[in-house]
């Protein structure tokens, strides 16, 4: 019986006959299409391969099916819990060229991509039809990718998320076959829901290829603007009331005094460092001045104050950079040392509790971890700024992540909300599903018995 290594030589050189050039097993290329975000460690891929198409993916696929070599997929290298690294080696697909939009139908609101168009890209050819994608989770992930990991951002308030605008999927199962999930009608009752199914599942399952979404028609009027709080705890409270008072806003976004100093300083604001929203309405002239109006009344009840907005783009496409740009901006707050980023999600009523607790914590660590989150959705995330050659920094960062990650669970909440289990998170998995993991494990059993898709992750 032939070894393991013996295996992949045997999978790699059938790859190299079938692709030549599309692969390389060059060790610079490999560690670049592994995990690259955080202070997780790099585990690369034995080789790489760029795929053209979906008949290279599933040819790829059916290789290593043969010769139970992994297979991993990579869409733009944005996730941030380890998804990319292959701790057993294996093959990673770069979908980087499956970039065609493949239809857009107006008056179904919906347009079919391939995984590996970005959302910038396809509002980018939509921007002529006043229809939009809304999905932004900050950094210009492919669609493949964002499905990948349920994805949403600060748009997913009055949006939804990746499963909610997902209406169909192709994807390539773990022995090579090409599936359809789903269709471009808005539900369906016909059997299980595979689309919902494969999304979130971090390439466990298959490899999607192509994604059918759903789209919106462009506002008419997008007014935003910024107000402060004396604390964390009220600027969370007014947030809670403007979502139960069913203000249909469209982002809604949180930053605590470190985050907007950060932004200050790197995005050229002059914002008060005070506990800060960032908010944006969506609808007509009128519909957004009355949004905007009784925001004003609902945050006054919070001691919410500076509050200004307006629907001047250039005005708007400033404050939102900055808020994009809030990685890049607390890292330059410790450009020696490397930036954890983490999220919780809980539900909204515990959001004001579970905010302020995290940020006692941090304070409590002598830490430096800027806070910024989605919070209309209960969703947060923490950036914890560590010195990775420090063991005693590493192990409070550490500390603090399980204490967040245990805290959102016990109010009800998920130890993600948007960033995904990959290798990072899997030791919370038991904590939050108990004994439905078993049935994960037997659908994922099911599906790919060779465990060749991205294996070891989402549970040990």
């Amino acid at each position: 019986m032939i070894n393991e290594n013996q295996r992949f030589a045997q999978a790699i050189e059938a790859l190299q006959q079938r692709f030549g050039k599309q692969l390389s097993t060059n060790l610079t290329t490999r560690q670049q299409h592994a995990h690259t975000m955080t202070w997780l460690e790099n585990q690369p891929a034995d080789a790489v391969l760029v795929a053209h198409d979906k008949h290279d993916v599933a040819d790829a696929v059916k290789i290593c099916s043969e010769h139970k070599m992994p297979v991993i997929a990579f869409g733009i290298g944005s996730s941030l819990e380890g998804q990319l690294n292959a701790p057993h080696g294996g093959l990673c697909i770069d979908m980087s060229t499956m970039n065609q939009i493949l239809h857009v139908n107006a008056e179904d609101l919906t347009a079919t991509v391939q995984a590996g168009v970005t959302r910038e890209e396809l509002n980018h050819y939509l921007r002529t039809t006043g229809l939009f994608f809304p999905l932004d989770p900050g950094a210009n992930a492919t669609i493949g990718g964002m499905v990948a990991t349920r994805a949403s951002g600060t748009n997913a308030v009055r949006y939804g998320t990746m499963k909610d605008v997902t209406l169909a999927l192709e994807v390539v199962m773990p022995n090579g076959e090409i599936i359809h999930t789903g269709s471009r009608a808005k539900k369906s009752a016909a059997g299980y829901d595979l689309t919902r199914l494969i999304v979130g599942s971090e390439g466990t399952l298959g490899i999607v290829t192509e994604i059918t979404v759903r789209l919106f028609g462009s506002p008419e009027c997008v007014g935003s603007g910024v107000c402060n709080f004396p604390s964390i705890d009220l600027a969370c409270q007014a947030t809670i009331a403007t979502i139960q008072m069913c203000l249909p806003i469209a982002r809604i976004e949180l930053l605590d005094p470190v985050q907007v100093k950060a932004c200050n300083q790197y995005s050229k604001l002059d914002l008060s460092e005070l506990p800060t929203l960032f908010v944006e309405f969506h609808g007509t002239e009128n519909s957004v001045k009355e949004q905007a109006e009784l925001f004003a009344s609902i945050i006054e009840e919070f001691e919410g104050s500076n509050f200004a907005w307006d629907s001047d783009e250039q005005a708007r496409r400033k404050l939102w950079t900055a808020r994009h740009n809030a990685y890049f901006a607390s890292c330059a707050l410790r450009p020696e040392a490397r930036g954890l980023s983490t999220d919780a999600c809980v539900p909204i009523s515990r959001l004001a509790e579970c905010v302020t607790a995290t940020q006692a914590d941090i304070e409590a660590s002598g830490m430096l971890a800027p806070i910024v989150g989605h919070v209309g959705d209960g969703n947060f995330h923490v950036l914890l700024l560590v010195d990775t050659n420090s063991e005693h920094e590493l192990k409070t960062a550490e500390e603090i992540l399980a204490r967040l990650a245990y805290r959102a669970i016990e109010m009800g909440g998920t130890c993600t909300g948007e960033h995904g289990i990959g290798q990072g998170k899997r030791k919370y998995m038991e904590k939050e599903h108990g004994n439905a993991i078993q049935f994960m494990r037997a659908v994922k059993q099911a599906i790919d018995p060779n465990n060749i898709m991205n294996p070891d992750k989402i549970w040990f």
